[in-house]
């Protein structure tokens, strides 16, 4: 398929170029608004889990267990499994159980372990030494996570937000196959079930480029606040 093919089909289909843009703005909806709730909570939990571990700050046993437990096993779900599991549960917080809408809710509801990993890990490392000093200065626990553990983290935590956003345009796209919206749904309607190879292409690279800008803004970021 060459690129004058591509501008052709473009130039003579202004009903789906309208239906794209509109799918565009439904996927950039459900990814940064379930980022967005999955920061608040996924976050904290791993500020958690980071300090009620071996040997942390606020050692806790059976904190770390039970909220280590709870992270794994909704890590251990596949996505395309959880979209279907929780179908009562969508319809309870949403009214629906498609649309742009009731698809945030699996996403948000994957997006919080996946993040809390990711923390957990940005947390552990930042040199221990570090927090050993702010001990021996005599920093209460929430001034060294406050100015000790989070800032020299924030790269790594920057970096786990971008992978984070990137992991959710491609489960956006999978929402699309059960009726969540977006680019994923006009790829499967559009491309694959009434056979146009150029709808499906086209609704690749906008999802490549979206997830090239999404990683580009975090890279720059993360470059930004690191100055180790």
């Amino acid at each position: 398929m060459s690129l004058d093919s591509i501008f052709v089909w473009w130039g003579n289909n202004d009903r789906l170029i309208a239906l794209l843009v509109d799918a565009l703005g439904q996927t950039l909806a459900m990814v940064f608004a379930s980022g967005l709730v999955g920061f608040i909570f996924g976050i904290p939990l791993g500020i958690l889990l980071h300090l009620s571990k071996k040997s942390g700050l606020l050692e806790n046993h059976a904190v770390n267990k039970t909220v280590g437990t709870v992270v794994n096993m909704g890590r251990s779900i596949p996505f395309i499994i959880l979209l279907v599991a929780i179908i009562p549960f969508t319809r309870f917080m949403v009214g629906s159980s498609i649309g742009t809408a009731a698809a945030i809710v699996p996403l948000t509801i994957a997006a919080i372990p996946f993040i809390a990993r990711l923390v957990e890990g940005a947390l552990l490392e930042v040199p221990s030494g570090l927090v050993e000093a702010a001990q021996a200065m005599g920093a209460k626990p929430y001034q060294i996570i406050t100015k000790v553990l989070l800032p020299e983290a924030l790269p790594g935590i920057i970096n786990a937000v971008t992978i984070t956003l990137v992991t959710l345009v491609g489960y956006s796209a999978m929402a699309g196959t059960v009726g969540g919206g977006g680019l994923g749904d006009v790829g499967i309607r559009y491309g694959y079930q009434r056979f146009d190879g150029t709808v499906m292409l086209i609704t690749v690279v906008i999802l490549v480029i979206l997830v090239q800008i999404i990683q580009s803004i975090g890279d720059y970021l993360v470059k930004h606040v690191d100055h180790r």
